[in-house]
């Protein structure tokens, strides 16, 4: 017994310490990718490769001086930050990472995603709010309505995968991918659950909340030292949960050729996940905001529920 608690809370640290140190290294292998894909330098003075970067934007934010606005909501204002970082972290808490390797077994693992990325619209919104700030305001309106909207496409795209493998349970998901990765029956579920995880992190092309050229930096614009800096981390563990979530839903999870270890299939999968969400921000512009919410509603949401009514019907015909 005594055995068994502390192997659960290895896990749990080990995936704390992990995901925080993913979520910091993304910092330098987003500029020295977007600085290979725009055929430029990038980080590389700060120690080899410019590995040191990411310990020197740290120290920044940790000695960068901490201002709370005088016309600002004091309390809510500095809880808004955490909400974000702590919601994703819980995400993490049902992903299957190798057999063996996951914090809950929960048989509504698939749920409990769901309503963990839909708390961190909170952050946003309160953020944006508390600020008191026009600009912040507008900011956090556009990212409360696209992350609601594009949450509803989220979840009906995966459906398709729940129907397949019969259960919520995200193991059983991916050990019910052994022949066939659901990526190729849901290509057109996995395609939408990617678009709508990218307009979740609200990651380029759809940063619209936060949009330089428009909004300042929208709802984290008066945010400085490390409340910014958790907006920061949080937007790429989100981009971590989305690219773990891919895999374990549509390419596998852990499964793979015996000659790599199942932990190390499932890292090299999310990483192509997170190098893609790079490119993503390396190559298209960003839309209107109008546009993305008609994209949405008119586009996808058709889609997914013609590809939930398709997979339905084509399980039904197969368990008769």
């Amino acid at each position: 017994m005594e055995e068994s608690s502390t192997n659960y809370f290895l896990i749990i640290g080990g995936v704390l310490f992990v995901m925080l140190n993913v979520a910091a290294g993304l910092i330098w292998l987003e500029r020295r990718m977007l600085a290979l894909w725009q055929d430029r330098y990038g980080p590389n003075r700060a120690g080899p490769f410019g590995l040191f970067i990411v310990l020197a934007d740290t120290l920044k934010l940790f000695f960068k001086e901490d201002w709370i606005p005088p016309f600002a909501d004091k309390a809510v204002f500095v809880i808004a930050p955490a909400i974000v970082v702590v919601t994703v972290l819980l995400g993490f808490v049902v992903i299957p990472f190798a057999p063996g390797i996951m914090v809950a077994d929960l048989n509504i693992g698939v749920l409990f995603f769901l309503a963990m990325s839909s708390m961190g619209a909170y952050s946003i919104i309160l953020g944006g709010w508390a600020s008191n700030n026009k600009y912040a305001l507008l900011g956090a309106m556009r990212g409360a309505a696209q992350m609601i909207s594009y949450e509803v496409f989220m979840g009906l795209a995966l459906m398709g995968t729940v129907l397949l493998a019969g259960s919520f349970n995200l193991k059983d998901i991916v050990e019910a991918q052994r022949g066939l990765w659901f990526v190729v029956p849901q290509f057109i579920g996995f395609v939408i659950f990617f678009i709508a995880g990218v307009a979740e992190t609200h990651r380029l092309p759809f940063d619209i909340p936060e949009a330089e050229s428009e909004l300042i930096a929208g709802f984290h614009s008066e945010y400085s030292g490390m409340k910014f800096g958790m907006f920061f981390i949080g937007e790429y563990l989100g981009i971590t949960l989305i690219s773990c979530m891919v895999v374990a839903l549509y390419f596998g999870g852990w499964l793979g050729p015996a000659f790599l270890p199942p932990l190390a299939w499932f890292a090299l999968k999310v990483f192509v996940f997170l190098s893609l969400f790079i490119l993503l921000r390396a190559s298209l512009p960003r839309p209107r905001y109008d546009q993305l919410m008609e994209y949405g509603w008119k586009i996808l949401l058709p889609l997914t529920l013609l590809n939930l009514l398709v997979t339905a019907g084509i399980v039904l015909w197969m368990n008769e």
